[in-house]
């Protein structure tokens, strides 16, 4: 079901580490097909680490279902698996491999959370703004006023409130947080 106020695709798998990755390609592309290309590497991070989780802790079974809805400006993506025990975000010591997926998730997302759902299982998901995402493309070699919004922007800049110059965007990490 797509529509104009909201957008939903659903994917249902069996947590293994191949699928983890041919899930996020579809993430990915239905993000492109939407027209949220800044939302990609976030939410692939994110459906990517809930994935794992499941690979990793879920039981009985492995089986899950990924969920992306874009609804008001906001973008939630859900992973469902039939396993009821609640995930716990831990301080992983230093050294360790595994055990920072949910604090990396809450550092990539605007909120996240978890619910039961029904008797054996429950609902892992995470929300990105969505409404920032539409801005439109500038060239490097463009100068002038963006349409509709009152910014300006000069030579690859981050846009600038009206009448005031934008300045160079910051340096930003891989991992937002």
């Amino acid at each position: 079901m797509i529509s104009q106020q909201s957008r939903h695709c659903t994917v249902e798998l069996q947590a293994l580490p191949s699928r983890i990755g041919q899930v996020r390609r579809i993430v990915s592309a239905q993000l492109r097909y939407w027209h949220l290309d800044p939302l990609i590497d976030r939410a692939a991070l994110g459906v990517t680490e809930l994935l794992s989780n499941v690979h990793r802790h879920a039981e009985p079974d492995k089986m899950c279902t990924v969920e992306m809805e874009l609804l008001l400006g906001r973008l939630t993506v859900s992973v469902h698996d039939n396993d009821p025990r609640l995930p716990v975000v831990q301080d992983a010591e230093a050294f360790a491999t595994c055990g920072r997926g949910l604090a990396m998730v809450a550092a990539v997302s605007e909120s996240w959370g978890v619910r039961p759902h029904g008797e054996s299982g429950k609902i892992v998901w995470f929300t990105l703004p969505a409404s920032s995402a539409a801005v439109p493309k500038i060239s490097p070699y463009d100068v002038g006023q963006l349409p509709d919004t009152g910014q300006t922007y000069d030579a690859g800049r981050r846009p600038a409130a009206r009448g005031r110059r934008s300045e160079h965007a910051p340096a930003r990490s891989a991992v937002a947080g």
